[in-house]
């Protein structure tokens, strides 16, 4: 690796993060933090960095103090991690003062969380990102040994989806017709899209989120993991799509992938799965009233992303809502917090510590489907005494009060997402 590489990419971050137009996300830093930020390919971490480096800016820091590498950039294909040092090298040839690193996308490189503590401990400040889950993980956060903050970054919320639109809401929106009804054309838009920023800008969405899925398939999946059944990996995630919306076990989607006529054994699968967790592509909730063997083996798979998962649908408009209401709460709780709960009666999600439950139904005209959600909500209460419980809905709304004192309320997901 040569240092006048490195020089050049310093250079031109220099040069054109300050002029990136971006729209502002939440995000608090201590001032003099260092931080790593995770999630999924696309969903904005690199404009984290710019937001931050921009930040700085405007706080009086000069440009030529910002070091930024995109370890996705080609010419460093080939580098390795005793030449990350490299990068202070070349900075320092040419200035003086003590730069604010930014490294994008440092999992590509084999080792780089010791080099990352060694720059902690020498007092830099430090900022990464990565589209790996296991960045966060026991191995590397026992070497970097608590000098960091670690972030996870989602695809837009509709929350942010609506400020990214220029719709601004005020507490009474919901009493506005206009208001209301640019939001519900909106939310169209993001239940079948999703959030990721770069889906705002193109007409055709669709082949846009098949071809990011296609890099995260061989990027973040085949490559990174040596899988050699590409097939099989494929089938797997088209199975966990179908069935995002039901408890599923490896060896159960071990035999679909099979009924197509792929060998895939359900030890493969429970890795394929872990692939995908990895990547940051699905998360998974545990049923918080079965066995700790079947808590491990059977779970409910979302995708972090409606539309990532939409690809995969021709008329899931249920498993659209239920995975948009897994990926708000999940935003929110950790898997130690949020469940299924499955025992006699099933409900979708569960907050044992909040006593909260929360039904995820498209439409309660039918008169079977309303019994059936309400019913689970009223047993739910008689053996886990709740003090608030919901339905999200695609549209309804309305409030319903049972014999044993449950108030049951049911909310449009667009308005509940604003909440």
């Amino acid at each position: 690796m040569e240092k006048d590489i490195i020089s050049t990419i310093i250079r031109e971050g220099q040069d054109y993060i300050p002029e990136i137009e971006l729209y502002s996300r939440p995000m608090d830093f201590e001032q003099n933090g260092n931080y790593v930020f995770v999630g999924v390919r696309q969903c904005g971490k690199s404009y984290m960095l710019y937001q931050r480096i921009q930040q700085l800016l405007r706080e009086g820091h000069n440009i030529r103090e910002i070091v930024y590498v995109n370890f996705d950039d080609e010419r460093l294909r080939q580098m390795k991690a005793e030449e990350l040092d490299l990068i202070l090298q070349a900075y320092s040839s040419t200035n003086e003062s003590r730069p604010l690193l930014f490294f994008d996308e440092i999992q590509n490189i084999d080792g780089w969380e010791h080099f990352a503590r060694r720059l902690a401990n020498q007092k830099y400040q430090v900022f990464i990102t990565g589209s790996n889950a296991k960045m966060l993980g026991r191995d590397i956060a026992t070497t970097l040994g608590g000098r960091y903050w670690t972030r996870n970054v989602y695809p837009f919320s509709f929350k942010e989806y609506i400020g990214r639109e220029r719709i601004d809401l005020d507490p009474h929106w919901s009493e506005s017709p206009q208001l209301k009804a640019a939001v519900e054309r909106v939310f169209n838009a993001y239940f079948q899209f999703g959030g990721f920023p770069e889906v705002f800008d193109v007409t055709a969405k669709r082949i846009w989120l098949n071809e990011l899925y296609n890099k995260i398939f061989f990027s973040d999946l085949v490559v990174r993991n040596k899988v050699r059944n590409e097939a099989a990996l494929r089938m797997t995630v088209k199975r966990l799509a179908e069935s995002v919306k039901q408890p599923i076990a490896y060896n159960r989607i071990s035999n679909l992938v099979k009924s197509t006529g792929v060998n895939c054994q359900p030890n493969t699968v429970m890795d394929y799965v872990g692939f995908l967790r990895d990547a940051c592509m699905i998360f998974s909730l545990a049923n918080y009233v079965s066995k700790f063997s079947e808590r491990e083996t059977i779970k409910k798979h979302y995708f972090v992303d409606n539309g990532l998962l939409n690809i995969f649908l021709s008329d899931g408009n249920a498993n659209l809502l239920e995975n948009l209401c897994a990926i708000h709460l999940h935003r929110q709780y950790d898997e130690t917090q949020l469940f299924f709960y499955k025992k006699n009666i099933e409900v979708d999600f569960y907050l044992p510590e909040e006593k909260t439950a929360i039904q995820a139904c498209y439409s309660l005209n039918d008169l079977l489907t309303s019994e059936r959600e309400i019913n689970a909500l009223v047993k739910l209460h008689a053996f886990e005494p709740l003090q608030r419980a919901l339905i999200i809905t695609r549209d309804e709304e309305t409030t319903i009060h049972k014999d044993n004192g449950l108030t049951i309320e049911v909310k449009p997901i667009w308005k509940w997402l604003l909440e």
